[in-house]
């Protein structure tokens, strides 16, 4: 992902952590279509790279947050954060 893609833009005020967290990131090192297949398309191999990442607290912060709507984010699908959002509610 370039830096104008990247799902880190407008998550904080302080670009240096953003861009720390982004780069220390599994996502910049795996093919980006495993992270947003087509619909009802298998999200295995995302989670199976989420599991992994240093970074999976802060990406799943993020998407949260940013209340983004498609794609694996933190480990879990599209489907999941709908779910976790409203259990937390």
């Amino acid at each position: 992902m370039t830096t104008s893609e990247s799902p880190a833009v407008g998550l904080s005020t302080r670009p240096a952590a953003v861009t720390n967290w982004q780069a220390r990131g599994l996502y910049a090192q795996t093919d980006p279509d495993a992270f947003f297949p087509d619909k009802g398309g298998a999200t295995r191999n995302a989670k199976k790279v989420c599991a992994g990442c240093e970074v999976q607290a802060e990406c799943l912060e993020y998407a949260l947050v940013n209340e983004e709507r498609f794609g694996v984010w933190g480990g879990l699908s599209e489907q999941e954060r709908r779910r976790l959002r409203r259990n937390a509610a």
